[in-house]
């Protein structure tokens, strides 16, 4: 469950836009060719920009390089304020590119700030897929399974007082900034605890994936089994629950009980929890504000998370256990990204000229 430093020297540049023919004018490594599509070309001629129709926002390089080889993704951009570790987009003939943001909150929304601000991007009709792993509740779903979010739920702003010193009864010693308990809705000032995602691009993705022929192995099979609840016994599928987003690599039922409180609390009983990761607000914060700039069009911005892990363990055995276990998950759920979020990508670029003015309505 995966869990810059923008130098001001090109981020006023890249908020000029003066620097942005010269970035991409000459022949070097990582000039792109223009698409043979009339509507949308790779390289924007006005601006001599890249206009991606589909950005894929992978964590760490095992979410990413499952899209390399299968969508030809080898052209080389290199972006300053990107993570060390991980300092290209890659992108394809046919307009679709991949960024690497780093693991947890602060790589994830520095990452995608220097990407959108760089000014070698034209984002304004891109449409974005967040596509990482993630722990799952048993509950609801199983390993290998491929989740879509309607809610972005953001479990690590939060009070908490030691489980040994909360006061008597209650459920959790995490509770709200602002409120009074773990029961009562905490008043929302970091302005990034609760994000709702387009409706209409959710259940184009799920329909889309519906039928994707998920991955399992034998290793999942046998190890979910020990699991008593049917959904966890289950094999892969799609489906659309909620995620929650903490850097707090956190596991255990009770913890995964406060998760699932936490969700319906804060979304007024609409959210139901399901995975946990450490990056999904802290992305859409930055391309929240990428919108406001007047860069992109956060409507179009999906989450897709498959199932690594369970965030819990079976009957008799320990959390510690459960967190250290061999499960057969991660092969399952990295492979299972480019299975469930290719049809949204094929749809895309397969049928730009509908996409390109808004999400098709049939």
């Amino acid at each position: 469950m995966p869990r810059f430093r923008p130098p001001t020297r090109w981020l006023a540049s890249a908020l000029t836009g003066a620097a942005a023919s010269l970035l991409f004018g000459c022949a070097q490594a990582d000039t792109l060719s223009v698409s043979s599509d009339s509507t949308e070309a790779l390289v924007s001629t006005s601006h001599r920009q890249i206009a991606p129709k589909v950005l894929i926002i992978s964590m760490f390089v095992p979410e990413a390089q499952v899209w390399w080889e299968p969508l030809k993704l080898t052209r080389e951009i290199k972006v300053p304020g990107l993570s060390a570790e991980n300092p290209l987009v890659r992108c394809n003939a046919d307009s679709v590119c991949q960024v690497t943001t780093g693991m947890g909150h602060t790589n994830a929304a520095a990452s995608i700030t220097a990407l959108i601000f760089s000014g070698k991007f034209d984002l304004s009709r891109t449409y974005f897929l967040v596509a990482g792993i993630a722990g799952v509740d048993p509950n609801v779903s199983t390993i290998g399974s491929a989740t879509w979010a309607r809610y972005l739920v953001d479990f690590g702003i939060a009070h908490e007082i030691d489980a040994r010193e909360m006061p008597s009864g209650w459920r959790s010693g995490y509770f709200g900034i602002g409120a009074k308990d773990p029961d009562s809705k905490p008043t929302f000032e970091y302005r990034t605890e609760v994000f709702r995602l387009n409706e209409k691009l959710l259940q184009k993705a799920l329909k889309l994936s519906a039928s994707a022929p998920l991955i399992d192995n034998d290793k999942a099979r046998a190890y979910r089994a020990q699991y008593h609840e049917p959904a966890a016994r289950a094999r892969p599928s799609v489906l659309q629950c909620d995620t929650a987003a903490g850097d707090t690599y956190w596991h255990g039922k009770y913890l995964g009980e406060t998760a699932t409180h936490w969700v319906s609390l804060v979304t007024d009983g609409q959210g139901k929890y399901c995975t946990t990761q450490q990056e999904d607000n802290a992305t859409y914060e930055s391309l929240k504000r990428g919108s406001a700039a007047g860069l992109l069009d956060l409507q179009r911005v999906a989450v897709l998370r498959t199932a690594s892990n369970f965030d819990r363990p079976f009957r008799g055995q320990t959390a510690y256990a459960s967190l250290q276990a061999e499960s057969g998950g991660f092969p399952l759920a990295t492979g299972n990204l480019l299975i469930a979020g290719r049809p949204l990508v094929d749809a895309i670029v397969d049928n730009w000229p509908a996409w390109r003015a808004g999400i098709p309505t049939d």
